[in-house]
């Protein structure tokens, strides 16, 4: 974590307030250029005795194919970290412009599990600014405590992709990485996905960027068709894993070509076990059934 102690929130940030001033700080920079310098804030944001909604919770698990529970599944509790996340993209002395961003990559670690009924502190900050050949990527990390205590139950950190914007004095890559070949295996399952399935998600996830929503908004911000989040693929492929990964694992996912709504997408999981028969890991792969193209891959390891 940063260094210096995290600036608490009173109050849970509302996504459709900082995706508005977003919106406004985008356009402000456009005309007056930028002043946030080339640096990462030096602290985060915490906010304390944050708790589910249970309302919330039940929707989330039946949208991704949980089963009905009283746990938080971890993409769930990705989702209520999120709006502390995104409050840190939000500050002014933070580098980069907040929409547009891409997200590549997701690691949890969770240590145990979270009952809704339990008051939660979540901590975010920013570290890792870097190259990347296409732009400027970061670190966003989060960190769920229960409220008083010191053990970090949940940790989450995501990548992100500033396309286009090289800030100075950070060097990128000199060459992309040799492409990796693909063969689609027999898929596990197949998803039928509507052309609503991110204004479902964004329901129960309180993310309502327009990328996701419909086709007109989407395209005002250069798609061609809405996408689905990402989050919310990772999510459903964890459920389709199931409950043998226990109560503490490390789950990793990375995003390679968006899913345009509606889709169909095969998803193949393949799981190790130990030599004493108790799982160890799975890896799962999700593509496009009809051009052969991954969206995404990842693991589930046990910890």
């Amino acid at each position: 974590m940063t260094g210096a102690q995290p600036v608490i929130l009173g109050d849970m940030p509302s996504l459709s307030k900082l995706y508005v001033n977003a919106a406004a700080t985008a356009a402000r920079r456009r005309v007056l250029g930028t002043d946030a310098g080339i640096s990462l804030p030096p602290c985060g944001h915490e906010v304390r005795g944050v708790l589910a909604e249970v309302g919330n919770l039940t929707a989330f698990q039946h949208l991704v194919g949980e089963t009905a529970s009283d746990v938080l599944p971890a993409g769930f509790i990705h989702a209520l970290a999120f709006p502390v996340a995104m409050s840190v993209m939000n500050r002014d002395d933070f580098p980069l412009p907040l929409l547009g961003m891409v997200h590549l990559k997701n690691t949890v670690e969770q240590h145990g599990t979270i009952l809704f009924t339990e008051a939660l502190d979540i901590t975010s900050w920013a570290e890792n600014l870097r190259g990347h050949r296409a732009g400027t990527q970061v670190d966003i990390v989060a960190q769920v405590r229960r409220t008083g205590e010191s053990e970090v139950l949940w940790k989450g950190t995501s990548t992100y992709l500033a396309k286009g914007v090289f800030l100075p004095g950070i060097d990128k890559p000199s060459a992309p990485p040799a492409p990796t070949t693909f063969s689609a295996p027999d898929p596990t399952a197949l998803w039928q996905l509507g052309v609503d399935t991110g204004r479902a998600y964004a329901a129960v996830s309180g993310d309502f960027n327009p990328i996701h929503l419909s086709v007109l908004s989407a395209r005002a911000l250069g798609m061609r068709r809405s996408i689905a989040h990402g989050m919310y693929l990772a999510s459903r492929a964890l459920a389709d894993v199931g409950a043998v990964k226990g109560d503490s694992f490390r789950w990793d996912v990375a995003f390679e070509g968006p899913v345009f709504l509606p889709a169909r997408v095969a998803l193949d999981i393949s799981s190790v076990d130990s030599l004493s028969g108790a799982w160890r890991h799975s890896d799962y792969t999700a593509w496009n059934p009809r051009s052969g193209r991954r969206h995404f891959s990842g693991s589930v390891s046990a910890l």
